[in-house]
């Protein structure tokens, strides 16, 4: 028996056990989220030293990980676009077994990476979503007991001159994200004019991390300190109690909102790589962590066994005593994407060059037997303006036939000067005869913006097309060879395309963005590209960070 300490986490190497001999070691390799990973290396030690349930002869490497770095280096390996939560940490291996913090990772990895499996094994975990508030901010708001209701909360958001509120990026966090989910179904069946207010609120105390979001809560119980100092946040059950085991001069109050955010719920995951005896490796330390160890050391983390029950710490006041594990709504992938891509039309601003592909085969039906490509495109266009702020500055242009091939139908410009102006250039695109000139549309389009770059906002070309090029248009090489040359990093300039239909090459289409940053997202189904077109807008919170 050999234990080998590395840097990642902990290695556990017994080559023999049971005085048999080893045919082939198992190497498994197990990402876990920081906040479970002690846990997991110390039932991992003990199902390895026992020998139990098929551990002889298995090398198991847990290591810490954070579940944006692992979901990244998954899209690196799938070449997938992921919108919303960037490239991740560089170095960081896609392993066996992933125990991500929220099932809401698997969730947008699925919608990403159509066909893309994960075994799921259950939730070895649950620590609620909670909103958490200074106990003086808590106490004059009347938010006593821990509960709370979001009409309240929306309430302060929008109207109190006095609460700062936060979050921790929710495109690259769990935490944040299933606040966001919550607030935004509270607040937007109350009408946009208050989902936009709620999110501006957000906005203001954002963090790229949990730790320093939890920084900015108030470090003295004055006035000033309480009224400067960060006053609601959601955050996990578990990042309260661990707050206020630290003693602090002001302690946190958890409040539990009904119905509950999503809760972080630890779900175990094979990932489809895993050969099949790691996958039997994999499956008996799932088992394993079931045991009395493992539940020993969930409680004095400050997590509650996956049934909902705390034991080992002292819950916040109010807490439910066993908390739904199943608590709150589903993850929902157009959910997700929807309040990513709200999200992101408030934290950055942008300045966006709009090109529709107005092209003959954009008549082509779009599989519902209601309309066509054409319809299906404008209403995504449409949909999607919604949730621009009026500080967004965005220009439309259509485009068909060989190059130039492109009519500008609004100059770039504000929103709060032009959203009727663009609104109505969108009812009025048709489909031309012809194909269209898309490479040589896209290279002016692209030097457009970049004439009029602006420094703070995100400056982008979103190119809606069928990806049909015209037989005159500029050869994709040509096309490269000039963005290379005009390219200028102190001037960047994303291009993000829309790629509607299954007559979409995205192969040819990554190599453009691949060029000039960006993304690609297509939607075989052209029903499907509302959807698609707001994983598109969601691309902009990584590039704008």
């Amino acid at each position: 028996m050999a234990v080998l300490a590395v840097a990642a986490g902990l290695r556990f190497v017994f080559p023999l056990l049971a005085g048999g001999g080893c045919g082939e070691q198992v190497r498994l390799d197990v990402a876990a989220a920081p906040d479970i990973a002690p846990a997991v290396q110390a039932a991992a030690r003990d199902w390895i030293r026992t020998g139990a349930d098929g551990a002889r002869c298995v090398t198991v490497d847990v290591r810490a990980a954070e579940s944006v770095d692992v979901a990244s280096a998954v899209g690196r390996e799938q070449r997938a676009t992921f919108g919303g939560w960037g490239p991740g940490a560089a170095g960081v291996a896609v392993p066996q077994v992933w125990i991500a913090d929220s099932s809401t990772w698997p969730v947008r990895l699925r919608a990403a990476v159509p066909g893309f499996t994960l075994a799921e094994q259950g939730r070895v975990a649950v620590s609620p979503v909670v909103f958490a508030a200074p106990e003086p901010v808590a106490r004059d708001l009347g938010w006593s007991g821990g509960d709370v209701g979001y009409q309240d909360l929306t309430t302060q958001l929008t109207s109190s001159t006095t609460l700062r509120a936060g979050t921790v990026e929710p495109s690259r966090d769990a935490v944040g994200l299933s606040g966001l989910l919550a607030l935004d179904a509270a607040a937007g069946s109350a009408g946009p004019r208050v989902l936009g207010g709620v999110l501006h609120a957000l906005a203001v105390g954002r963090s790229a991390l949990r730790a320093n979001l939890v920084q900015q809560f108030p470090v003295a119980d004055d006035p000033a300190t309480l009224a400067s100092g960060l006053g609601l946040a959601a955050l996990s059950e578990r990042d309260v109690v661990t707050y206020n085991a630290g003693s602090p001069s002001v302690r946190l109050s958890a409040l539990y909102p009904r119905p509950a955010p999503a809760t972080l719920d630890f779900p175990y995951l094979i990932l489809p790589g895993a050969s099949q005896g790691q996958g039997t490796a994999a499956r008996a330390l799932f088992r394993a962590l079931g045991g009395a160890t493992f539940r020993d050391q969930l409680g004095r983390l400050g997590l509650r066994g996956p049934d909902g029950a705390a034991r080992g710490f002292t819950a916040p006041d109010g807490a439910p005593k066993v908390a739904d594990p199943g608590a709150g709504p589903a993850p929902d992938a157009a959910a997700i994407v929807r309040a990513l891509a709200g999200w992101s039309g408030v934290v950055a601003p942008a300045r966006v060059l709009a090109v529709v592909d107005a092209s003959g085969s954009m008549r082509a039906p779009d599989g519902t037997g209601r309309g066509t490509r054409m319809g299906a495109v404008l209403r995504a266009a449409r949909d999607g303006l919604t949730l621009f702020s009026d500080d967004w500055q965005v220009g439309l242009w259509r485009f068909a036939g060989t190059r130039p091939g492109h009519q500008e139908l609004v100059p770039i410009g504000p929103l709060a000067a032009n959203r009727g102006a663009v609104e109505d250039a969108l009812a009025g695109i048709t489909a031309q005869d012809g194909d269209a000139g898309l490479y040589g549309t896209i290279l002016d389009a692209y030097r457009t913006v970049q004439d009029g770059w602006q420094a703070g906002r995100v400056n982008s070309v979103v190119v809606l097309t069928d990806g049909v090029s015209a037989a005159g248009d500029l050869a994709l090489s040509d096309l490269l060879t000039r963005l290379r040359s005009v390219k200028d990093d102190a001037r960047p300039v994303q291009v993000v395309v829309v790629g509607v239909g299954d007559r979409v090459d995205r192969a040819l289409l990554d190599q453009i963005t691949r060029t000039v940053g960006g993304g690609v997202f297509v939607a075989r189904d052209p029903a499907q590209v509302g959807d698609v077109f707001l994983q598109a807008i969601s691309l902009r919170v990584a590039v704008a960070r």
